[in-house]
């Protein structure tokens, strides 16, 4: 298909250097890097959602507070965490 687009300078230089690079026609290249871009945002709409879903962990030990990264890392791992 034949149509007409305006690129930004700064997209047309790039779709330009990369076709000298690769020694392919500036058409092939812009329909690639198309490609490329219609294909990877398909992939990214049909990725499920992500959830957390929370859950009771019951009680803490008594003395443990769940306030402090650094106590409950020593009380998980010990002195030697860091």
């Amino acid at each position: 298909m034949r149509t007409t687009l305006t690129l930004d300078d700064d997209v047309a230089s790039r779709l330009k250097a990369e076709a000298r690079r690769t020694g392919r026609p500036f058409k092939e290249v812009v329909n690639a890097c198309l490609r490329l871009a219609l294909s990877r945002s398909h992939r990214q709409r049909k990725q499920p959602r992500f959830e957390i879903h929370p859950r009771d962990v019951g009680a803490t030990r008594p003395g443990l507070s769940l306030d402090n990264i650094g106590h409950l890392l020593e009380a998980a791992e010990g002195p030697a965490h860091r």
